[in-house]
Order: C-alpha cells, then sequence, then structure tokens
C-alpha cells in the first residue's frame, strides 16, 4: 500500500550499502511509474557512464548495450514504484552476479520474486520515529496523546512523517489539538496533505492511496467501499460472504485476490481471515461517501449480514457459540457507531441485543449494560416512546439488573415494559408472557412470593395457549414455578414441574444445554430440600460439569453450582470437599457480579456455615458479618435471607 515506506527503505538500504562499499559498480535509481525507462537507463549511461552507442541502435538495444559495456563491479538497480513485472521485462539486466535488482511495488508481483513484504511499524517505533521527528523534549510529556496520534495514522510511516513535520511546524500546537484537527479534517488534514521540501514521499497519504485506487476495476472498487464499512480488526470472509450472499463467491475471492490483496490494500491476517489497515479503511469510507447511488445498496446489505450474525447469538450462549462470534464482536459494535442509521426499524434492537447476550452470557454484565442501555436510547429516539421494542429494550435492560442483583432499578422498567407490551399487543401475547415471568422473577428474588406466585402462573398459562404445551418459554415457566414452590417449602407441587422442565429442555434443546444443566442443577436442589442427598449429588456433578463444558470455567452459572455442590458436602459433613469448593465460587461471584451482589450473599451465608460446623467461630463470625452488611444493601431489612443471616450471626454471639 502506498505510505508505508517502500521507496525510503529503499533508499537508506542503497545509501548503507554504497557507504559500507558492496557496490562499487555503482547505483541506477529509476523510476517506473509514469516515466519512460529506457530514457532514464539511456540518459545515466551518459552522464554518468560516459557511455557511447554505435550508431542505428533503437531503445531496446541501446539499453542490452548499457548491460552488457558497465563498468566492472557489483552494480545495484533499483526500480521504484513497480506496478508489473512486464513494465520492467525488457530493461532489466542480465542474469549476472555483477548485477543486483532491487524492486519497490505495492503489487504481489507473484512467486518469481523473492519479496520481502513490509508492514506498519510496531508501536515502539512509531513513537520513536515521532520523537525524531518532534522532538523527545516535546513528545514525552504528552506519551499518552503522541501514542494516541500514533494509532490515529495507523503507524503508518508516511503519516507519521507528515504529522511530525506538521507538528515541527507548528510549535505552539499540542498533539491533543492535532488529533482533534484529524478528527474533524480526517484525510483531508493539512498535516496529512501537505509535504514538505526533502521527504522521499512526493504525495500525501489520500494521494498515494488514490495511485492504488485508480488501477482497481469497478468491481473491485466496490468490494473494497463494502470493506471499509467493517471495524478495524479481523474480518471472517464468511462474514462478507453472509452480507454479499447475492454474489458468487468465487468471483468476491478473485475480486479480492486480485484487486486488492494483490495491491497490499487488504491483508490476509490467518485462513479465512483478513484486514484492512486503518488509513486505507478511512479512505475507503471517503469513496464509499462519494458514491451515494452504489453506497446505499453497499450499506443495507452490511446491515442485513450484521443482524443476521447478532441473531446467531442465543439468551445462553456457549463457550463454543462465544468464540465463533467473538471475530463479529468489534464489526457489530462498529455497525452500531457508525452505520446505524442504514438499519431498517424492525432491524434496530438486533445489533444491541446481539452484542449485550455475547457479553452477558459470559457472565460480564458490566460490558452488556452499555449495549443494553443504548438500545433503549436508540429506540426511544427512533420509533417513539411507546413502541414494542421500546417494550423488548425494557425488558432487556430490568433483567440485566435483576442479574446484577439492581432490584430497585428493575422493578419499574419491568412495570412500564409489562403495560407497554399489553397496550401495544393485547393481554396475550408471547412478550406479556415473557414480562409477567420477568417481573415473577424479580419479586421471586426478592422473597415476595405472594407477588410473585400469580404472574408465575398467569405467565405459565399464557405461554402453553399461544406456544403449544411444549416449547422453551414453557419450560422456562415450569422451572421458575418449581423455584418458588420449592423455597416455600411445597416440594409435591415442585417436583413434577421440575422433571416435566428437565424433559421437556432435554427433548427440545438436546441432552447438553445451559437450559438443560439449569434444570439439572435445580431438580438437584429440590432432593436436597428434602433430604433425598444421594438423588442429589449426581445431578449435581452432571449440571456441574455440564455447565464447565458449555460456559467455561468461570461463568456465574458455574459458581452457582460449585456452591451448591459444595452445600451437599457440607450437610454430609465431607468438610474438605466443601471448602474448597464455597471458596471457588465466592471468589468466581466477586469477580464476576463485583463484591456487592445478593449471590455473594449466599456463598459468604454459606461459607459462615461451614466454619460454623467446623467449629471455626472467628472465621464464620466475620463471614456471616460479610454477608449481612451486603444482604442489608441489595435485599433489605425484612428479606428472610436477611433475616436468616442475621440470627445465624446472632447465635455465635
Amino acid at each position: 500500500m502506498g505510505g508505508i515506506g517502500k521507496t525510503e527503505l529503499a533508499l537508506q538500504y542503497a545509501i548503507s550499502q554504497l557507504n559500507q562499499g558492496h557496490y562499487p559498480g555503482g547505483l541506477c535509481w529509476l523510476r517506473v511509474k509514469g516515466q519512460e525507462l529506457a530514457a532514464q537507463i539511456i540518459e545515466f549511461a551518459r552522464t554518468k557512464l560516459v557511455l557511447t552507442f554505435p550508431d542505428g541502435l533503437d531503445e531496446e538495444k541501446q539499453v542490452s548495450y548499457i548491460w552488457g559495456h558497465w563498468p566492472t563491479g557489483k552494480v545495484l538497480i533499483i526500480f521504484d514504484d513497480v506496478m508489473d513485472l512486464e513494465t520492467i521485462e525488457p530493461y532489466l539486466p542480465p542474469s549476472d552476479p555483477q548485477y543486483k535488482v532491487l524492486i519497490t511495488t505495492r503489487q504481489d508481483l507473484g512467486l518469481s520474486v523473492h519479496s520481502l513484504p513490509i508492514t506498519e511499524l510496531s508501536d515502539t517505533s512509531a513513537l520513536s520515529l515521532l520523537r525524531t521527528l518532534v522532538g523527545a523534549e516535546r513528545i514525552d510529556p504528552q506519551l499518552d496523546d503522541a501514542q494516541a496520534l500514533c494509532r490515529w495514522v495507523g503507524n503508518l510511516p508516511l503519516g507519521l512523517e507528515l504529522v511530525g513535520r506538521y507538528l515541527a511546524n507548528k510549535p505552539d500546537w499540542s498533539l491533543h489539538k492535532l488529533i482533534k484537527r484529524l478528527e474533524s479534517k480526517r484525510l483531508d488534514a493539512k498535516a496529512l496533505t501537505e509535504r514538505e521540501s526533502g521527504m522521499t514521499a512526493q504525495f500525501g497519504i489520500a494521494a498515494a492511496l488514490e495511485l492504488s485506487w485508480v488501477e482497481l476495476s469497478e468491481a473491485e472498487q466496490e468490494l473494497a467501499c463494502f470493506l471499509g464499512m467493517f471495524a478495524v480488526a479481523p474480518i471472517p470472509w464468511t462474514l462478507v460472504e453472509s452480507c454479499l450472499s447475492e454474489q458468487d463467491p468465487d468471483a468476491l475471492e478473485d475480486t479480492r485476490d486480485d484487486g486488492l490483496i494483490a495491491r497490499n490494500l487488504l491483508k490476509r491476517v490467518v485462513q479465512g481471515t483478513y484486514k484492512l489497515h486503518q488509513i486505507v479503511q478511512e479512505y475507503f469510507r471517503i469513496k464509499l461517501n462519494q458514491r451515494p447511488d452504489q453506497g446505499k445498496p453497499l450499506k443495507a446489505a452490511f446491515c442485513i449480514g450484521m443482524v443476521v450474525a447478532a441473531k446467531e447469538i442465543d439468551e445462553s450462549p456457549t463457550i463454543d457459540v462465544i468464540a465463533q462470534m467473538s471475530a463479529k464482536i468489534p464489526h457489530l459494535e462498529e455497525l452500531i457507531n457508525q452505520w446505524v442509521d442504514s438499519l431498517n426499524d424492525d432491524e434496530l434492537i438486533w445489533p444491541y441485543v446481539g452484542i449485550s447476550r455475547f457479553y452477558a452470557g459470559q457472565g460480564n454484565y458490566g460490558l452488556s449494560l452499555p449495549w443494553r442501555q443504548k438500545c433503549l436510547e436508540q429506540t426511544r429516539q427512533r420509533l417513539g416512546s411507546e413502541h414494542s421494542d421500546v417494550a423488548t429494550s425494557l425488558n432487556n435492560l430490568a433483567f440485566l439488573y435483576v442479574n446484577q442483583g439492581r432490584y430497585i432499578e428493575a422493578e419499574p422498567l419491568l412495570v412500564q415494559a409489562l403495560e407497554m407490551s399489553q397496550k401495544l399487543l393485547g393481554s396475550e401475547h408471547p412478550d406479556v408472557a415473557q414480562s409477567l415471568n420477568n417481573l415473577a422473577l424479580l419479586y421471586f428474588n426478592q422473597g415476595r412470593y405472594s407477588e410473585a406466585e400469580p404472574l408465575y402462573v398467569q405467565g405459565l398459562e399464557m405461554s402453553k395457549k399461544l406456544l403449544g404445551s411444549e416449547h422453551p418459554d414453557v419450560a422456562l415457566s415450569l422451572n421458575n414455578l418449581a423455584g418458588l414452590y420449592k423455597n416455600q417449602g411445597r416440594y409435591s407441587e415442585a417436583e413434577p414441574l421440575n422433571v416435566q422442565a428437565l424433559e421437556m429442555r432435554q427433548k427440545l434443546l438436546g441432552s447438553e444445554h445451559p437450559d438443560v444443566a439449569q434444570s439439572l442443577n435445580n431438580l438437584a436442589g429440590l432432593y436436597y430440600n428434602q433430604g433425598r442427598c444421594s438423588e442429589a449429588e449426581p445431578l449435581n456433578v452432571q449440571a456441574l460439569e455440564m455447565r464447565q463444558k458449555l460456559l467455561g470455567s468461570e461463568h456465574p452459572d458455574v459458581a452457582q453450582s460449585l456452591n451448591n455442590l459444595a452445600l451437599l458436602y457440607n450437610n454430609q459433613e465431607r468438610y474438605s470437599e466443601a471448602e474448597p469448593l464455597y471458596v471457588q465460587a465466592l471468589e468466581m461471584k466477586q469477580k464476576l457480579l463485583g463484591s456487592e451482589h445478593p449471590s455473594v450473599v449466599i456463598s459468604l451465608n454459606n461459607l459462615a456455615g461451614l466454619y460454623n460446623n467446623q467449629g471455626r467461630y472467628e472465621e464464620a463470625i466475620s463471614c456471616f458479618q460479610q454477608a449481612l452488611s451486603i444482604a442489608v444493601v441489595t435485599l433489605g431489612l425484612e428479606h428472610s435471607t436477611t433475616m436468616a443471616i442475621r440470627n445465624n450471626l446472632e447465635s455465635l454471639l
């Protein structure tokens, strides 16, 4: 690509080699693009070698004569900015040890040439070049801005030289001021367009890239514009093919390889994955915006493909899904940050939903939160304050608050989502059933069982009526209602619901699924409460192993399973087995959920109980006190868990 520093590197190499006496026969520098090669070689021979030619020789024969009559000694011939080998082939010196040929090019010239690819500078080298150009005394006090400036130009040598020389001529400018100017003017900024005398480069950045752009075919330019919409991150080619599904995949690959990769405008990272340089991406976006008619369908295709990708992330993504989607997330984020206006109204929420599920599914609720907040803000702004997607956004944000233990913030959002869904969709709709279930879950977590039960029952009956008796949403409602009955001690009512939910999930989702693991865990908890420990243990172990396999070793659900298995071991007086599981669960919850979370309260209380059973009273008191202080804040004084912890603590004091 232009601006990477090919010519400068060749020049410095030539000077170094000449100074070391490696080429006593001399150096011949030939500019290829837009120049007459034969005329340059002949002029060089006449003026530098003082050669005279026999009469009657045409240009090609004169060049051959020069190669045959060059003075003795090794010679370095540099062909600068070669477009293709065919252009220079008639003028190459003979295959003779006397001649060494160095070519600079923006193209991939194939296997017949030994290539030395040049990449952008490392962060350290880029900063060092900026120091050289501007002065360390000016750069080092503004180190963060200096690093940001290097990132802005993508560590591109030409970009660094242009901004460095510009800063050198602006002694009163801070680096921060220049960055703001670049962000405002982009590639049109004077700092990136005006070259000084003494620079090897003949063009500014945009002009250098324009040299490659004009050589692209219409199809290659269109693909370049399309790729410019992606983030500066590795691009899975399957994602490109998904977006451009109407195009022939083989033709698309040829356009990529023969046009963009061959001209070093696109880089292959690993098999099936490609990446644009930051400056190239910026340039392609300029070209996209200069083509409003062609750009509109490209933006539409990009949005459709990204929405399809977002929908691949379900509510409980496994580690396999997370691994598959991780390379797509930066591009979904870029869609929201740069191209959200190109999304249709009915597609609007999906990129937000996909990203938030990606993070929440790993227990990273803090990373999920801003996307759910942005989703609510954007849907309200675009669709109005009362719309079914606004209700969905309220529901999703509130559900995340529930997972974070932020119950006071969750309740008004859940009530608002329920009322809006009922108003817009009618009293019986799957979204209404989901809102009923989520509000009931909040009340359940707050210990407000009498308020939770009718909502759970209503949601279950509605889901059965609308979705049929066998559906994942029906299984979820059965599971939640069973959990309520278990906490109320209504074990005979809870057990058939737990079993029904488990069997339904196994049938619908397969034997290994996060929801199946949840049902196994909950049924084990019911058996534990009934004193049926021999039946509970294998289910606990199975749930733990399944969660570790599907969700990874660190996940809130894994912590829950560790805690429950430890609870069983503690009850069986298997203290040496219980303690490391309790500690592991506690540390995992603190790391993933924060130190003040209702689930952390449970782990502290259980660990305190273990210490109490072992006669380790000081450790037990400390854990009970920590649990109580968190419970008072997160659950309130009247919550059954808070009161139980207070009683446990008082019994030891």
